[in-house]
């Protein structure tokens, strides 16, 4: 793809979730025409008549059942949205004449990892462990079919945990927010949390969708990026730092029906590939990160308080 500065069609499956909202935002500011149509990415007769309509020039492909731990209770409805929908999508954009297809994979695919593997590079094995996981590594091998065996132009983008305003309370940071404002105007105490000893590699969303359109205009055809910041923090780390922010004094509380079937003990990304194609580092520290995520709970517990019906649980 030859060398741009902005884009002038582009489309995004799920620009009505949390990263596609930021997303769309960031393509905005930056000058890009974009296109967001609501079709279901399973209704693929659907999906190829409005690609069709709209002739996208580069295709942000974001929507997925994104839900870890929601995929060991629905496998099959995973796999049909992640895996189906991301055919779909790339059958879609191959015949409506799409240039560039960005195809948002997820760091999940390296599964249960030694320390002494990390950090994780594109090159190392892949081990999906969930049900989730498994849908996203065979969506990757779909979008090597697309490129090695129709010529469409696929980047993958391998992202670790990401966080930000506006996340659903289903991913551990947001979740843990949400208690804290819950607690703030309930005078509770207690905050329930998962695995405290687990570790992630977090990067802020806004970093994140910097990052997915870097690799529209740089990155190489065919090839996979890991999209993360290249540290690891504990969720316990996180959870404190959110509790120190919080109005009055709170407590962690473990809860095993908050643990997972299967954890992963640590992650962590080795960006250099990405860096080296795009010239992108995340810019966002945690600690601000963490409050705005905090500010949104707050913000939507206020909306909540003056009219219940427009509180927001996030989007996914």
């Amino acid at each position: 793809m030859r060398a741009r500065t902005h884009i002038v069609r582009a489309l995004i499956t799920g620009a009505s979730g949390f990263v596609g909202n930021h997303l769309v935002a960031h393509l905005r500011e930056q000058g890009d025409h974009t296109l967001c149509p609501d079709t279901d990415i399973t209704d693929r007769e659907a999906l190829i008549t409005v690609f069709d309509r709209l002739r996208p020039e580069v295709v942000y492909h974001l929507a997925a059942q994104a839900d870890v731990g929601g995929s060991w209770d629905h496998p099959v409805e995973t796999l049909k949205v992640n895996v189906e929908g991301t055919m779909n999508v790339l059958d879609a954009a191959r015949l409506a004449g799409a240039t560039r297809v960005l195809a948002v994979n997820s760091a999940d695919v390296y599964g249960v990892v030694d320390q002494s593997e990390l950090p994780l590079s594109e090159s190392s094995e892949i081990r999906p462990t969930s049900p989730y996981a498994a849908s996203k590594a065979a969506a990757e091998m779909l979008c090597i079919q697309a490129t090695r065996g129709y010529g469409l132009d696929v980047i993958r983008a391998r992202s670790f945990n990401h966080l930000g305003p506006g996340q659903s309370d289903r991913f551990v940071a947001s979740a843990i927010a949400h208690r804290i404002v819950d607690n703030e105007v309930g005078g509770a105490t207690s905050v329930k949390i998962g695995n405290l000893a687990a570790r992630r590699d977090f990067t802020d969303v806004r970093d994140v969708v910097r990052a997915y359109r870097l690799l529209v205009l740089s990155g190489r055809a065919g090839e996979v990026y890991n999209v993360c910041s290249g540290v690891d923090r504990s969720i316990r780390e996180i959870a404190e730092m959110l509790v120190g922010l919080a109005d009055n004094q709170m407590t962690l509380d473990p809860d095993p029906d908050l643990m997972r079937p299967v954890d992963l003990l640590v992650v962590r990304g080795d960006n250099s590939k990405l860096r080296e194609a795009t010239g992108w580092e995340p810019l966002i520290q945690i600690e601000n990160t963490l409050s705005d995520l905090l500010g949104y709970w707050r913000q939507q517990r206020s909306m909540n308080q003056t009219d219940p019906s427009k509180l927001q649980e996030g989007q996914p």
